[in-house]
């Protein structure tokens, strides 16, 4: 580990997280459950809530993707994903749906403001975010495709937002602790 830069467990639990939250709503797959857990490990996502008929860890189907992070991440499950959303919303987050909607704002030129605590949303595979939910978010973050395909595979899609989006509140909080 020592050789990858890599953290420890002990370190990566103690070490400070982005203010990040992912929700996955009503996820079928527990490879793209996994999937998502081993990305928010690696870029020090806060936690992750999983919603309705998401799987929960332990799941052997999620550890074959998340290979252990879904025993480092933080997770909370939530029957009702709009009820996940109004809890965050009371704690003071800003909620953005990732969907393809009327008035989404591209992802390259959404700007996190430096210190905004921040929860996304990611659909199901087939149906995307619910309505309902989409309804209860602050905005929609689209990302911009060029091929015959509409969306992308739901683990990709967070995997591409969330990598952006912690670089560029990384990046923020560099310029302001210069």
């Amino acid at each position: 580990m020592a050789e990858l830069n890599r953290l420890s467990e002990a370190e990566y639990l103690s070490a400070p997280k982005i203010p990040v939250t992912v929700i996955l709503d009503n996820i079928r797959s527990c490879h793209n459950t996994g999937s998502v857990f081993r990305t928010a490990d690696a870029l020090l996502i806060e936690k992750i809530i999983l919603c309705g008929i998401t799987a929960t860890p332990p799941d052997k189907e999620i550890h074959k993707t998340a290979l252990d992070a879904e025993k480092t991440v933080p997770w909370e499950y939530y029957q009702d994903t709009a009820e996940a959303v109004e809890s965050l919303r009371k704690s003071g987050y800003r909620i953005y749906a990732v969907e393809q909607v009327e008035k989404s704002i591209p992802l390259p030129e959404f700007a996190p403001e430096a210190g905004e605590k921040i929860a996304l949303v990611f659909g199901n595979e087939v149906k995307g975010v619910h309505q309902e939910v989409v309804n209860r978010c602050d905005g929609a973050i689209e990302i911009p495709q060029y091929g015959t395909k509409h969306s992308f595979n739901v683990s990709v899609s967070a995997g591409i937002v969330l990598w952006y989006i912690t670089q560029k509140l990384r990046d923020r909080e560099h310029h302001l602790s210069r």
